[in-house]
């Protein structure tokens, strides 16, 4: 055999092997859904589905749009709706869609020296919290937990300033290990709360306010923009996603009986 058909042999058993690494995706999504667990849940199903590998970036939310206005990835998956379909009308993006959604709750030292616990006011809660200046302590990451928060502050009419407000430029996880270390109020999805191991004295101390509704939604980086793109390996990721089989896996995550994200995809 010549050298030419030897390096050819050589080329088409190596072919497989090379097309199998390049079936992967990048997925820029939030801290929340890869601390709680999720995507270890749900990507193994994919994968057994497609043969496509998910390969997660965990960013703030804005963090997490800057990656997909870059073209750094080629989908996103994450919670600030307002902000996601700004960029879609923008062009960055290509047909947000609604995925799933959980809530936000407020948590707090078991003691509560604000006297929030039981409240379902958000809004009057952080009040309360600001005038006891109580420790608070806020991702300040322009994440979307971090602009829900700050939504929150303003619909109270208040600026949170100084020492007992500690922004931790953080993930949520990180957020919340701070909190623990500080016996401080926090901000969270409940889905990272779950999770979360390291609770020390904290509790849920504010929940049920209509205004702590967290959805998350998906959007697959515009290929006009970005020609890079993996445009049919991302919109397969999408697919799934929204498919009957992908929001089942959704609501089949769960933690000690309790399940962290509720689908709502539209037919």
């Amino acid at each position: 055999m010549d050298l030419r058909k030897i390096l050819l042999v050589a080329l088409l058993a190596l072919a497989p092997a090379a097309w199998a690494q390049d079936r992967f995706i990048v997925v820029s999504s939030t801290t929340s859904t890869e601390n709680s667990g999720l995507f270890k849940h749900l990507l193994p199903e994919f994968r057994k589905t497609t043969g496509i590998e998910v390969r997660v970036v965990a960013q703030g939310t804005g963090q997490a749009l800057d990656t997909g206005k870059r073209g750094d990835c080629d989908a996103v998956f994450v919670h600030n709706r307002n902000a996601e379909l700004k960029l879609v009308q923008e062009g960055w993006f290509v047909n947000r869609h609604d995925v799933m959604y959980n809530d936000f709750v407020i948590v707090g030292p078991k003691a509560d020296p604000a006297g929030v616990k039981g409240m379902t006011d958000a809004v009057a809660a952080l009040a309360k919290i600001r005038d006891a200046k109580a420790p608070f302590a806020s991702r300040g990451d322009n994440s979307g937990t971090h602009s829900a928060e700050l939504r929150l502050w303003n619909a109270g009419g208040i600026d949170p300033q100084g020492t007992w407000y500690r922004e931790t430029g953080s993930g949520m996880g990180a957020t919340l290990n701070t909190a623990s270390a500080m016996n401080a109020y926090a901000l969270t999805d409940r889905g990272t709360w779950l999770s979360f191991k390291n609770r020390g004295e904290l509790a849920i101390l504010v929940q049920g306010d209509r205004r702590l509704f967290n959805q998350y939604g998906v959007m697959l980086v515009n290929p006009a923009k970005q020609p890079h793109v993996k445009k049919e390996m991302g919109q397969a990721f999408i697919d799934w996603l929204l498919s009957p089989a992908g929001q089942a896996a959704i609501a089949a995550y769960k933690i000690g009986g309790e399940q962290l994200f509720f689908p709502n995809a539209k037919p």
